[in-house]
């Protein structure tokens, strides 16, 4: 039976945050939704916490992967028992304000055209402490707007979409990391409108522990998950100015890999290391320098150079002296 809203959350050893994260769901003030919980082999508790909470309400559907597999293929699976009209997703250590899909819905009924609608990001700290998502967004884009503003992320990725978005385009599960974020920018992309509604609060935990930060080989996947989006942009057909922002976009992705590689190779295995330094090499090989922007690449640090050892160089010294004015992170 058909419902408003369907809720992905993928589940990965998150026993310390899953009970705020269901708990903001089951209080929403829009009650007809579906929570679809799938589990990713957790060697934590998590698994029993989410059938315990499927045995008190419901609406909570519980799912286990086979094996360990990602977040993309995790969200994929979630979305084959889908049934709502809206498709939303929530991280396991995050929440959502009680009315925030009452309020999304409520925009879709008023306009709907809108293909996405974008929730307001509260990034919450450590400590507790809240701020807003960095860039002020539009109240109104069209889905192209959107799709450009998303390649550097102007415009962020946690929105609920209509169905249909979903069903044409899945999760992009070309790697274990990252790729996810390019099925933000196909929906936006294939949306007739794109609506900001400030009113529906997603509270975003700024977790040390995450993919995102740990010193992890996954960290590479970055540099393939820009190459598979390249591709779909490609197949679009989009045109030249859109290609050029997206090739300066994989030359920033690329510095910032190297700065992971220089900070933390250390933390990686010898053949980690190989695997990272090979794919720096060949991403740096496959980039358009024709297409860079020119006061980007004119910097010490971001100069294409003619030759790889030349531009490992470059950037042993950028980072190494950016280290020691405490810049790298």
């Amino acid at each position: 039976m058909e419902v408003e809203v369907s809720v992905l959350v993928a589940v990965y050893n998150a026993e310390h945050y899953i009970v705020q994260c269901l708990d903001s769901l089951l209080n929403q003030t829009l009650r007809d939704i579906q929570v679809i919980c799938v589990d990713d082999c957790s060697t934590d508790g998590s698994l029993k916490i989410l059938n315990d909470y499927a045995l008190r309400d419901a609406r909570i559907e519980v799912y286990r992967m086979a094996e360990n597999s990602g977040q993309a293929k995790v969200r994929n699976e979630a979305l084959r028992h889908a049934r709502g009209q809206y498709v939303a997703f929530l991280d396991s250590d995050d929440w959502m304000a009680s009315d925030a899909l009452e309020q999304v819905i409520s925009v879709f009924r008023r306009y709907p055209q809108t293909g996405c609608a974008i929730l307001r990001v509260l990034i919450v700290d450590n400590q507790g402490r809240q701020r807003d998502y960095d860039k002020p967004i539009p109240s109104v884009m069209t889905g192209f707007d959107a799709f450009v503003a998303s390649l550097d992320w102007s415009v962020h990725g946690w929105y609920v979409a209509q169905r249909e978005l979903y069903l044409q385009w899945p999760y992009d599960d070309t790697c274990r990391s990252y790729s996810d974020d390019n099925t933000t920018r196909q929906h936006y992309y294939h949306s007739s409108e794109v609506r900001y509604v400030p009113s529906a609060v997603y509270y975003y935990r700024d977790n040390s522990l995450s993919v995102t930060h740990k010193a992890s080989v996954r960290r590479f996947d970055y540099l393939r998950a820009n190459e598979s989006m390249k591709r779909q942009l490609q197949e679009l057909g989009v045109d030249v100015d859109v290609m050029m922002l997206y090739e300066q976009q994989r030359w920033l992705v690329l510095i910032d890999c190297y700065m992971f590689y220089h900070v933390h190779g250390y933390q990686l295995s010898a053949d980690e290391r190989r695997y990272g330094l090979s794919e720096l090499k060949r991403v740096w090989n496959s980039i358009d320098r024709s297409m860079l922007n020119k006061r980007t690449t004119s910097k010490f640090g971001y100069r294409p150079c003619r030759w790889w050892w030349l531009f490992r160089l470059q950037e042993w010294l950028y980072f190494t002296l950016r280290g020691l004015f405490g810049k790298n992170h």
